[in-house]
């Protein structure tokens, strides 16, 4: 593990993401470096009860989710005292848009949570599995419990 400068959260907003996202603020409060958000929305035109309120079914569905990503993307980097210009909303599969943005920026760190499945789920991949092994930078898997 070296000296990290440029730290990239990567907030899914579910229930763990405050466990995921101290684990980044205090690396990169520890090293010095900078924190960055990114959080992708599927290509899916599905709503997700993630972002709110359920949104209603209309045709520029995908506009209505980013429009709720991008408020609760705010949100989150106001709590974690993440500039803006440091937050980055994506639509896209998750691991190639985090990989993307960690090689557009520089990134150090990539922070991720995973839940560490097996069976089925270990087969079908996950996020923190496909960042794991295709990102160019370190990643940390912050293990999060199924409740």
């Amino acid at each position: 593990m070296g000296d990290y400068q440029q730290i990239l959260l990567a907030a899914d907003f579910t229930n763990h993401g405050e466990q995921v996202a101290n684990r980044a603020k205090d690396m990169a409060e520890k090293y010095k470096a900078s924190l960055s958000i990114v959080h992708i929305v599927d290509n899916l035109p599905i709503a997700d009860a993630i972002y709110g309120p359920v949104i209603p079914f209309d045709m520029n569905l995908t506009d209505d989710l980013m429009a709720a990503a991008k408020k609760r993307l705010a949100e989150f980097a106001q709590q974690l005292d993440v500039p803006e210009s440091l937050c980055h909303l994506e639509v896209g599969s998750a691991k190639y848009e985090i990989i993307r943005i960690a090689k557009e920026h520089n990134i150090d760190l990539i922070v991720v949570g995973s839940h560490g499945r097996h069976g089925l789920a270990l087969l079908l991949g996950s996020t923190a599995d496909g960042v794991l092994h295709h990102a160019t930078c370190d990643v940390m898997a912050v293990r999060l419990q199924d409740n």
